[in-house]
Order: structure tokens, then C-alpha cells, then sequence
């Protein structure tokens, strides 16, 4: 089998790193890495990833208007909003935005590669 290719999006570069050591398993392999929600629509066409981990809270575009876009650029990639607020991880957002999953941020570690293989439909 081979691994799923995942874009990871936040404007920290400590927290790509923290997520680019979570992601990095059997199943996953970070292809590519977007500091700003621009440069993740620019690298989601260059890239072609299965899946991408979008964070929510970023200066400029935020993660829900870049979601929007990257869903009408890049239709089948599947999208993984993560938050900081844990109030606003709710399925309202996910429909608003058009993403696959909303993940609150703290915590988010155990949950999230549980999270991925759901939207990306391997075995949880």
C-alpha cells in the first residue's frame, strides 16, 4: 500500500514540525508543508496531496476561507480543519467550510491520526 500524501498548513513552524513528526507513519508521508492559507492552495495544485491538515487560525486567509477555495481548486482532496478553540470543532464548521473533519488543536495529537485514516477511509 502505499502512503497517503498529506499537505500540513499552519503559520508556526513548531507546530509543523510537531505535525510532521505525528504524521509520518506506515500510512502517511508530509508532502510538503504552507505557512499561510495562499500558500497552501498554491502548493495543494503543485502537490496533489490525498489529504490536507489546515489550520484554522492563521494571519490573512484564514483556514475556513482557504478551505472554500481549496475545495472548488482541488475537489477531492480530502481537508482536516484543526482549531484552538475546541467550541467551534463541530460539524456547523465543517459544513460551513466544506471540509471533511473539524479537530480541536489541544489534545489533538492522539486524535488526529485517528482522524485521518477515518477521512481517508483506512482501518481506525
Amino acid at each position: 500500500m502505499s502512503k497517503k500524501r498529506v499537505l500540513v498548513t499552519d503559520d508556526h513552524a513548531s507546530i509543523r514540525v510537531v505535525l510532521r513528526g505525528l504524521v509520518e507513519t506506515e500510512e502517511f508521508t508530509v508532502c510538503g508543508e504552507a505557512a499561510s492559507g495562499d500558500e497552501a492552495i498554491a502548493k495543494a495544485k503543485e502537490l496533489a496531496p490525498d489529504l490536507i491538515l489546515l489550520d484554522f487560525s492563521m494571519p490573512g486567509m484564514n483556514g475556513a476561507e482557504t478551505a472554500k477555495i481549496l475545495r472548488k481548486s482541488v475537489p477531492l482532496v480530502r481537508i482536516i480543519l484543526f482549531t484552538m478553540g475546541e467550541e467551534f470543532a463541530n460539524e456547523a464548521l465543517a459544513a460551513a467550510t466544506g471540509v471533511d473533519r473539524v479537530v480541536a488543536k489541544p489534545g489533538a495529537a492522539y486524535e488526529l491520526l485517528d482522524c485521518m485514516r477515518s477521512v481517508m477511509g483506512l482501518s481506525v
